[in-house]
């Protein structure tokens, strides 16, 4: 089988290349950038703010975040009173636990860290994984498909072109890929525009991030540390492009310092910067084999809300699926799921901010909600703000698919309510893993589908007492027969959940569906349309036609972009056979 083509080595396409890898799957990573360091490679000014879900998903990659910080809290202040604080936990610790006096326990804290260390994480996380090749210093010049597969013709000192069975473009926000696939890419430019600057200094609030409106001196700012005593600062500038010169950035971080700390204190200036905040939306996330992911795809980050963590949401959307299609072939519903998911959960994003921003932004929305004296106004538009920033409530939680073509037409027999929507994330709870270890839920993500039984009481016994006893040697026969590999645990409780509830979980978090007990043609059903029903129109692999490393195959030649289109919702899934499946379909 051809390898699956990425364009573009940012964070997203770096990450989809990992994931995609782990999967046994290879790749080529197509890097326009040569072997020298960017020009922006140590920009300070420059961070990312990742919700737990996606600093999780890093986190199994093997990519260290030492140099990120967590916050031990964020704290809300408007003019001199505090309006809210939050304390967050470290991975692993309950909710509830290390509230200070007057804080609200707001469970794991988000992850900051400068985007230049993520991005050279995800390239030392690449080293050692042979399935992945790197070709640098080629730019991309057209695309051509067909049946098979799909190739990529550069152009530079080291034109070629390469053959492969899928191709992802990751190319920013001027995508080649989006550009020669010719799907359109509308929204609106300068949605918003803020003032940056990193700095060192010794702030009142040391591990804490701090949302301040309306200070005494100066407009809105939001502090946020990093390590070793530097602060992001961010500043809203008001609309139009005016320049922001450096004697007025600097009065902004000395009348910022000097309301937090009485007097401006000692600092160091690192970096500095303005960031435009853009929003848009491609019309096709998919044509044909070609898919679009991160900036390439959308772009969006208005109140404080991130658009890296749904640029590696797409990657880990993407690479399971593109996983079972290059291994097992694939029914046009699991490729046209990816669209379908990742555009609608944007589409919800950009809308929710849409109906934000007049009252936020708009001329005179501030004070024109003073001046009414709404109760509770400000103390709402404080709390959206602080959700935004911390990949929380309609603005930027975690995506639910709700109506992904990824699952049974219907409820299958035997359902049960859970606290978690179908289609939501599952709840990080504690698992007893395979080999009898005890691990957080997101731990296991990211590899095969997961079944999980609940069963009050399993985690004050080891494995071997449980693991034949009772409904388990059922369940494991059913597991044993799913038509994709799963992974079978077990949790002590589950929010909601009965004893004895079986969960399904997809690879990527999302939950399928919650059964009460063991289920086999229900189990069966549900894994079927996880993998979107039978495979239809995948290629068998032929490792004969590149190699085994991926080389550039001889006679793919420039062309046109491929016109294949992949706009559909996707069609609802295969019914499963009656009755339990044999065992010739077992784990294929």
């Amino acid at each position: 089988m051809d390898p699956v083509i990425v364009v573009g080595a940012g964070p997203v396409g770096l990450m989809l290349a990992l994931c995609l890898a782990r999967h046994d799957v290879r790749v080529v990573l197509l890097d326009e950038a040569s072997d020298g360091p960017a020009p922006d490679e140590e920009r300070l000014a420059r961070t990312v703010v990742l919700s737990p879900d996606t600093a999780a998903a890093l986190e199994r990659l093997g990519c260290a975040t030492e140099d990120g910080t967590r916050w031990t809290g964020w704290r809300t202040v408007r003019r001199r009173a505090v309006v809210s604080r939050l304390a967050f936990t470290r991975p692993g610790e309950p909710a509830e636990a290390g509230a200070a006096e007057g804080a609200v326990a707001a469970g794991p804290s988000p992850l900051h860290l400068p985007q230049h260390a993520l991005t050279r994480e995800l390239k030392a996380a690449l080293v050692s994984e042979e399935k992945v090749r790197i070709v640098r210093g080629g730019r991309l010049e057209n695309l051509r498909q067909d049946a098979f597969g799909i190739s990529a013709h550069l152009r530079g000192d080291k034109g070629s072109a390469w053959r492969g069975s899928y191709l992802v473009g990751c190319d920013g926000a001027r995508s080649t890929v989006r550009k020669l696939l010719g799907a359109r890419f509308p929204g609106r430019t300068a949605v918003e525009r803020y003032a940056v600057a990193a700095l060192r200094a010794e702030l009142p609030w040391p591990g804490e991030a701090v949302l301040h409106r309306s200070p005494a001196r100066g407009g809105e700012v939001t502090a946020r540390p990093l390590p070793d005593g530097v602060w992001r600062l961010d500043w809203p500038l008001p609309p139009g492009g005016e320049l922001v010169t450096p004697d007025a950035l600097l009065t902004r971080v000395r009348d910022s310092l000097a309301t937090w700390c009485e007097d401006v204190p000692s600092y160091e200036l690192l970096d500095t910067g303005v960031h435009l905040v853009h929003h848009r939306l491609t019309r096709r996330m998919r044509t044909g084999r070609a898919f679009l992911a991160g900036d390439a795809a959308h772009l969006l980050g208005a109140l404080g809300t991130q658009g890296l963590d749904e640029g590696l949401r797409d990657a880990g959307n993407l690479a399971w699926k593109l996983a079972l299609a290059w291994h097992h072939g694939a029914s046009e519903a699991l490729l046209d799921s990816y669209q379908a998911e990742r555009r609608g959960a944007i589409g919800d994003r950009l809308r929710a901010a849409d109906r934000a921003l007049p009252a936020v932004r708009g001329e005179g929305g501030w004070s024109s909600v003073r001046r009414t004296l709404v109760p509770g106004a400000l103390r709402g538009h404080d709390e959206l703000l602080t959700d935004g920033h911390l990949g929380r409530g309609q603005l930027s939680t975690p995506p639910s698919y709700p109506r992904t073509p990824l699952a049974p037409a219907a409820p299958p027999a035997g359902s049960v309510t859970v606290d978690t929507p179908l289609g939501a994330q599952a709840e990080n709870v504690r698992v007893t893993a395979p080999d009898g270890s005890l691990v957080p839920l997101r731990d296991r993500l990211g590899g095969d589908l997961l079944v999980i039984l609940t069963a009050p009481g399993s985690g004050v016994w080891e494995r071997r007492h449980w693991a034949d006893a009772g409904l388990m040697p059922q369940l494991a026969a059913a597991v044993g027969a799913l038509p994709m590999r799963a992974e079978l645990l077990v949790t002590d409780e589950y929010p909601g959940a009965p004893a004895h509830t079986v969960l399904v979980v997809r690879p990527d978090g999302h939950l399928v569906a919650a059964l009460a007990g063991v289920r086999p043609a229900e189990l069966y059903a549900c894994a079927n349309a996880v993998r979107g029903g039978a495979a239809g129109g995948g290629e068998p692999a032929d490792e004969g036609r590149n190699g085994s490393d991926g080389a550039p195959a001889a006679s793919a030649g420039p062309g046109a972009a491929g016109t294949a289109s992949g706009d559909g919702e996707g069609a609802g899934s295969a019914q499963p056979p009656s009755g339990a499946p044999s065992e010739a379909t077992a784990n294929r």
